[in-house]
């Protein structure tokens, strides 16, 4: 009998159908961990389905239950149990809860680079009713996951779902999905070819997956970056190695999910590339008397204990190898808080850390409008000869300087409210900041009004030592030329216009109704 086709539907769709089917059955913020699992079946059953039949069509039938002639590829070897055909035969037996946990259990076993990183008992705890748990499962067989070969299908879901979901979770725990335009202007200004790479709030892995891309888009050799993260929530801790093992990733996320504060996985570890989105102005990250000594801070002022944003700072700095450079965002008010902040702010520049400084765009993320600030800290400005990927790169003696870059004009709509940085917009941002930093191509970078300005030392301790851009960049007074009498004038007139047509409008409208019969008064 032949298999019934199934209809196949947008990725938008079918999430949005799973999310409803689980209305009543888990809180909203729960969604996405209950989908991300059932969505790592499917798309692990699709592989190993494609490079099963990969076998049998090249004569190889008898290596079909090798697993090397699996992994070699990437591919996660399935057991019968585990496999999504499985599933979906037994969908609404009584007891699918336990064949999906005993599924994803038999994976990771049989996986060891999958160890951690799959929910152990998490569907029989969650006690889904069999119907909507049958219904979900339905929703996500439709989804062809071999389609785009390089979608990042586990970001993509958890993008979704926080976009959906942000008010009920967001928000309030500061948890903001990284957008890819941000990453990928992030990993095309820092340029992570090989090395150490360390994010020390990774979430679900986005920064890795992209930073791993942009390798492999410039011809380099993702085995030569060695990658270090950590997260401090469990089930995103499994995310992230679900993710990266899905990508053939390799990364050491640390023993455990754990606070980088107060249990740092990585306390020894010197990173060539750090890339982060830390949380943005975490309160009561650390008791007053705690981690007053730690040697992250040593030679600057401790944090406060009301914000955790210097805190970050001080951690990402503190990582930094000797060559170390270093790229995160961080709510504007680090640029210009006071007190404390402004102590370690001082120290920074003075210790020649801050190299660029750069306003982006608001809605930009899918749970805050707010404007961000993109910061990159170089553990050495001076002048230096490095080779990255193959091509020979001179740096120019950059001591005593910061480059201040405002990106608010740029940015193209999506999806209605939201703003990307384009391709376009990401190049001229990268070259000139690649030509402010490279010997040979000084007549290439000027100082541009509303864009950018090469500040010194003298001139940032001159205004207080604020990092604030504005305060840097020049900006054109539009209004010197404006004639305000002509102006009011021509704006007079368009309101005249405006209220004219408005009465003929409703004199329109009072007609219509008048020959349905009705008289009413508007």
């Amino acid at each position: 009998m032949a298999k019934a086709k199934t209809k196949e539907v947008s990725m938008e769709e079918a999430l949005w159908k799973s999310a409803d089917k689980l209305r009543g059955s888990v809180e909203p913020a729960e969604y996405k961990h209950v989908v991300l699992s059932l969505f790592f079946l499917k798309f692990a059953g699709d592989k190993f389905e494609e490079q099963r039949q990969k076998l049998i069509d090249g004569g190889m039938e008898k290596f079909v239950d090798n697993v090397a002639f699996y992994t070699k590829d990437n591919v996660f070897y399935l057991p019968a149990e585990s496999r999504w055909s499985f599933i979906m035969e037994n969908a609404k037996q009584d007891d699918i809860a336990l064949k999906i946990d005993t599924a994803l259990y038999t994976i990771e076993k049989t996986n060891p680079i999958l160890k951690g990183a799959l929910p152990d008992n998490y569907y029989s705890r969650l006690q889904i009713d069999t119907v909507k748990l049958a219904s979900l499962l339905d929703e996500i067989n439709k989804i062809d996951t071999t389609k785009d070969k390089e979608n990042d299908i586990i970001g993509r879901v958890y993008e979704y779902f926080l976009s959906k979901f942000a008010i009920a979770e967001g928000k309030g725990k500061g948890e903001f999905y990284t957008p890819k335009s941000i990453v990928n202007l992030i990993a095309e200004m820092i340029e992570p070819y090989d090395g150490t790479l360390y994010d020390p709030c990774c979430g679900s892995g986005g920064m890795f997956v992209q930073s791993i891309k942009f390798v492999e888009a410039h011809h380099g050799n993702k085995k030569k970056v060695s990658i270090y993260g950590q997260e401090y929530t469990n089930t995103t801790y499994k995310l992230a190695k679900m993710n990266l093992a899905i990508r053939g990733i390799s990364a050491n996320l640390g023993e455990m999910a754990a606070n980088t504060f107060s249990n740092d996985q990585h306390k020894d570890l010197k990173a060539d590339y750090i890339m982060a989105n830390p949380p943005f102005n975490q309160k009561e990250w650390r008791a007053a008397d705690e981690l007053l000594d730690d040697a992250r801070w040593s030679g600057y002022d401790v944090p406060p204990t009301s914000n955790a944003n210097y805190g970050w700072i001080l951690n990402i700095a503190s990582k930094l190898s000797q060559n170390g450079v270093a790229g995160f965002l961080l709510a504007n008010g680090a640029l210009s808080d006071d007190g404390t902040e402004l102590k370690i702010r001082q120290r920074l520049i003075e210790n020649d850390l801050v190299e660029a400084i750069l306003i982006l765009p608001r809605n930009l993320f899918y749970t805050t409008d707010i404007s961000v600030t993109l910061w990159i800290l170089n553990k050495n400005k001076k002048a230096r000869t490095v080779e990255q990927n193959g091509v020979e790169k001179k740096y120019r003696d950059r001591q005593g300087q910061i480059l201040f870059m405002d990106l608010r004009q740029m940015g193209s709509p999506y999806e209605k409210k939201y703003i990307e940085l384009t391709q376009e917009d990401r190049d001229k941002v990268t070259e000139t900041y690649h030509n402010w930093q490279t010997e040979g191509h000084e007549d290439k970078y000027e100082d541009i009004p509303e864009f950018c300005y090469s500040a010194s030392f003298d001139e940032v301790k001159e205004k207080g030592f604020t990092l604030v851009p504005s305060r840097y960049i020049e900006f054109v007074n539009r209004d010197e030329n404006i004639d305000f009498d002509t102006k009011m004038k021509t704006l007079q007139s368009e309101l005249q216009d405006l209220l004219v047509q408005e009465e003929k409008s409703k004199a329109d409208l009072l007609n219509v109704f008048k020959g349905l019969g009705y008289e009413i008064k508007l």
